[in-house]
């Protein structure tokens, strides 16, 4: 929120050119690392981070999907349409 209350912040573009800012990545990190730090043993897939092919995906039994900021576009319009997403 500190970075959504900003007078601005830089937009960057994916390699599929959706939008990304610095409240996607530090969201992801906040996130990620406390995941990993309460449950260890559980993986992680985000859209903000390099993730595991699937070939060894395909075989965990449970993980953590995350998007940390789900409707960036509206994030970046200050609109309040956005969610953080995590599931199980």
């Amino acid at each position: 929120m500190e970075v959504y209350n900003s007078d601005e912040f830089d937009v960057e573009s994916k390699d599929d050119q959706s939008p990304v800012t610095k409240a996607d990545i530090i969201a992801n990190k906040i996130i990620s690392d406390e995941l990993s730090k309460n449950y260890p043993d559980i993986p992680i897939i985000s859209e903000e981070s390099m993730n595991e092919d699937f070939t060894i995906r395909k075989r965990w039994k449970t993980c953590f999907i995350v998007d940390p900021i789900d409707g960036t576009k509206e994030f970046i319009k200050k609109n309040g349409e956005f969610t953080v997403n995590i599931a199980f």
